[in-house]
C-alpha cells in the first residue's frame, strides 16, 4: 500500500512538472493535485529532455532547409512556444528587480511581481538572445543540436540546487503561481542528478578530446554560485523568477564554453 501511494505521488509530481514547465496540453490527459506542484523542480531536468529534444530537432531539421541563421531563430522560437517563455519572463523580471530601482528587499519583490517589463528587463533579453544566437551560430548544426540536448537538462539540474541553498522569498499566498517549492529529498536528489548528469555525461563521452570536461561541468556551477551569493545578499531568498534567470544564465555559460572549444 505504501509503495503504491509513493508511486502515485511520483507520477503526480512528474505530470505536474510537465504541465508547469511546458505549454503542451498534458492537463487534458491528467490533472495532478495542487500539492504535486510543490515538487515540480524534482523533474525540471526531465522536462528539459523534452524542451531540449524539440529545440535540437528543430535546429538540425530546419538547417537542412533554411539558412543556418534562420534555423537557429526557429529553434529558439520553438522553445519559447513550448515553455511559454517561462524562463525568459523570469530573467526579465529578475534584472528589472535587481537592477531597475530595487533598493531594498520588498521593492525588489514588488518589481519582480509587476507584470510590466522595464528597461533592464528589455536589455537583459536582448543581450541574452544575442549571446545565445552567436554561441549556437559558432557551432556546426550537429554540434549545436548535441550541445542543446546535453546542456539544457544539466543547467536545470544545477539551477535546481537553489531551493536547497536558501528559503523561498515569498509566502504561498503572495507567490505568482501560488506554490512554494519544497526542498528536495535525498531520493529525489539522486533522481535529479541522474536526469541532469546522464545527458551531459554521454555528451562529454561523445566529444572526448574536443571539450575540456572540467570547464563544461564547473563553469556553469560557478555562474550559479555567484548568482546565488548575489541573490542571497540582496533578497535572503529565491523566487520563481530567480530560478528562471539562474537556468538561462547557467545554460548560456555552458554554451559559451562549448563555443570556445568547438568554434
Amino acid at each position: 500500500m505504501e509503495i503504491s501511494l509513493n508511486t502515485s505521488k511520483f507520477y503526480d509530481r512528474l505530470w505536474a512538472a510537465l504541465i508547469f514547465f511546458t505549454r503542451l496540453p498534458f492537463w487534458r490527459i491528467y490533472q495532478p493535485p495542487k500539492e504535486a506542484y510543490q515538487g515540480v523542480v524534482e523533474f525540471w531536468p526531465l522536462a528539459g529532455w523534452l524542451t531540449a529534444g524539440v529545440m535540437a530537432g528543430v535546429l538540425y531539421g530546419t538547417s537542412m532547409v533554411f539558412n543556418y541563421e534562420i534555423a537557429i531563430v526557429l529553434a529558439i522560437v520553438s522553445r519559447l512556444l513550448l515553455t511559454g517563455a517561462l524562463h525568459e519572463d523570469g530573467l526579465a523580471d529578475f534584472l528589472d528587480g535587481f537592477g531597475g530601482g530595487g533598493r531594498d528587499r520588498q521593492r525588489i519583490l514588488d518589481i519582480m511581481k509587476d507584470s510590466h517589463i522595464g528597461t533592464y528587463g528589455v536589455l537583459a533579453l536582448i543581450v541574452y538572445f544575442a549571446l545565445l544566437f552567436f554561441a549556437l551560430h559558432s557551432l556546426a548544426p550537429a554540434d549545436a543540436a548535441l550541445a542543446i540536448l546535453a546542456v539544457d537538462p544539466y543547467a536545470k539540474m544545477v539551477s535546481a540546487q537553489v531551493i536547497q541553498m536558501m528559503p523561498y522569498a515569498r509566502t504561498e499566498e503572495t507567490a505568482k503561481n501560488k506554490t512554494v517549492y519544497r526542498k528536495i529529498s535525498a531520493a529525489a536528489g539522486i533522481g535529479l542528478a541522474i536526469q541532469g548528469l546522464l545527458p551531459i555525461g554521454l555528451y562529454l563521452w561523445w566529444m572526448q578530446g574536443r571539450i575540456d570536461w572540467s570547464a563544461l561541468i564547473f563553469l556553469p556551477c560557478l555562474t550559479m554560485y555567484f548568482l546565488y551569493l548575489f541573490i542571497w545578499r540582496r533578497l535572503r531568498g529565491y523566487t520563481g523568477d530567480c530560478c528562471g534567470a539562474l537556468f538561462l544564465l547557467t545554460e548560456l555559460t555552458a554554451y559559451l564554453v562549448v563555443s570556445y572549444y568547438l568554434a
